[in-house]
């Protein structure tokens, strides 16, 4: 279930902000949008594993207060973001 070591480097390749970036809120997200994708995936086949599911609530939670603080500190970063990421909002 967990994203493998190469899986999160190509994230953070992907969305860094600048050389030796790897928590910045774009790359977070980034990471938790690709888990929240695979539980997803997990739950539509297992849709009694409410362990998994109590997961991917904390998941998406944690994507909202990111996506909040990254749209308060910087909306054109959020925006880009959004559309890179393919989310509605």
């Amino acid at each position: 279930m967990a994203l493998s070591k190469e899986d999160k480097q190509a994230i953070v390749e992907e969305y860094r902000q600048k050389e030796g970036d790897t928590g910045s809120p774009e790359i977070q997200i980034a990471i938790l949008t690709k888990e929240i994708n695979e539980l997803n995936g997990h739950l539509k086949t297992h849709n009694h594993d409410y362990h998994s599911r109590r997961g991917l609530m904390k998941k998406v939670g944690h994507r909202r207060n990111l996506m909040k603080y990254l749209a308060k500190k910087d909306v054109g970063r959020y925006q880009a973001l959004i559309k890179k990421l393919g989310l509605r909002r």
